[in-house]
């Protein structure tokens, strides 16, 4: 479920586009400004600001840890503005059957556009890092429990305050003098009598009680895999009602395949031939994979490798890898090496969205040191993934504990709109090298 902090920076760059448009107009025809002119407007630069909406989304303007580097806000903001702004140009003009041709007027707009974002920004940050705080605090211990409490009092614009209790004192009357608003326990908690006692008489305070793992998913957006049991498989993955979802989900895996292979396919032949020219090798590569219900299936990449990388053995790779070919990294920097995986879309082994599919060696040993990790084989795997976007390139056991912890969420909330949340973000990616 999305952040409803997010939703509401959503919505105010929403009527700041308009509040835009309209002091725009305004300062352009002065005296013969009416009505009629800005409905004239209203629908052609509704069109523009879908689209730079969607622009915001994609080069990470909601992403609430920004509030920690306003450079990289801004830096951000001006690369999307520009973009909007070229977008803004090409549309007009070729569009010319709109009735309008701006070229003052848009320019303009993006000026008093970028005033009146700052403002917000600065408000928004100053209002939620500071105060409209939930007051939470966490009856529980153990090592998630300390990760929790470290990432609410790092991150206050999550909206959350943490409030430290006493078990041997009053519980209620903490609460009170407190104002906590959210009590958050652990399974194990969950079965102490004495500690149920306590938060059953804190009732009357009409707070909010959260499982771990409830809280967890909803302030980290991931689930605590050492903190769940088997009971909350069966509780929460209903995977008898993803049935119309899936089948509506394959329809645009197809579609979307197909369209990435038919734009990127003159691509083709020159990254082919450079591939060769480097060091004569086969220009693909294809590993196996597990795929859904377990089974194996060739992926296939651009190699960005030299031939025999793993002569002694499978093994992670590594951010500076020595493996590499000089055209691999510039493959692996761009993301192309990825896109004959668009292949293994249409055949069905994988789908655009979903858990990034695994090495048999890899999965036979993080089985063993994982708790439930051959859940995430329940569902088909993706060509990016919830994961890809949260964290970094997975290259040890622990990376892909905390990997499969936002695998788990997915496969618990996956949905259209959380779908393409990921493909938006994916874009992100093309501009990071890692």
């Amino acid at each position: 479920m999305p952040n409803p902090r997010k939703i509401f920076l959503f919505l105010g760059d929403a009527v700041l586009l308009y509040l835009s448009l309209l002091l725009t107009l305004f300062l352009r025809f002065l005296n013969e400004f009416s009505g009629s002119i800005f409905l004239l407007h209203l629908l052609p630069f509704s069109l523009l600001y879908l689209f730079w909406l969607i622009i915001f989304y994609i080069f990470g303007l909601y992403d609430l840890h920004l509030i920690k580097s306003r450079s990289a806000l801004y830096s951000r903001f001006s690369i999307a503005m520009l973009t909007g702004l070229i977008f803004g140009t090409m549309f007009f003009y070729a569009a010319p059957d709109l009735g309008i041709t701006p070229k003052t007027n848009l320019v303009l707009n993006v000026l008093i556009f970028t005033a009146l974002f700052i403002a917000w920004r600065n408000l928004f940050y100053l209002l939620f890092s500071n105060y409209f705080l939930n007051r939470v605090t966490i009856v529980g211990q153990g090592e998630d429990v300390e990760k929790l409490k470290k990432e609410i009092l790092e991150k206050p614009y999550l909206g959350f305050k943490l409030v430290r209790t006493d078990l041997e004192e009053d519980l209620l009357l903490q609460i009170e003098k407190e104002k906590i608003e959210t009590v958050i326990f652990t399974e194990e908690f969950e079965s102490n009598p004495k500690v149920l006692k306590a938060l059953y008489f804190c009732l009357p305070a009409k707070i909010n009680f959260l499982d771990f793992a409830k809280a967890y998913e909803i302030i980290s957006e991931k689930i605590p895999v050492s903190m769940i049991s088997q009971a909350w498989f069966l509780e929460n993955l209903k995977e008898g009602e993803k049935g119309s979802y899936d089948k509506m989900k394959r329809f645009f895996d197809l579609a979307a395949a197909f369209f990435l292979l038919v734009i990127t396919l003159p691509l083709w032949p020159l990254i082919a031939v450079l591939i060769k020219l480097e060091d004569g090798g086969p220009v693909f590569y294809k590993q196996t994979r597990i795929g859904k219900d377990r089974k194996n299936f060739q992926l296939i990449k651009f190699r960005s490798m030299i031939v025999g990388a793993e002569k002694e053995g499978p093994k992670w790779a590594e951010r500076e890898d020595e493996r590499m070919t000089v055209m691999g990294k510039f493959l692996r920097n761009t993301h192309l090496d990825e896109i004959p995986q668009m292949i293994n879309v249409l055949r069905g082994e994988i789908s655009l969205v979903g858990p990034r599919p695994e090495r048999p060696e890899f999965v036979e040993k993080l089985e063993k040191e994982i708790p439930h990790y051959n859940v995430r084989h329940l569902i088909k795997p993706g060509f990016t993934g919830w994961g890809q976007i949260k964290f970094r390139y997975g290259r040890s056991v622990v990376d892909s504990k905390e990997k499969f912890e936002y695998d788990l969420y997915y496969i618990k909330n996956r949905s259209f709109f959380l779908d393409l949340r990921i493909l938006l973000k994916t874009f992100q990616l093309f501009f990071k090298k890692d």
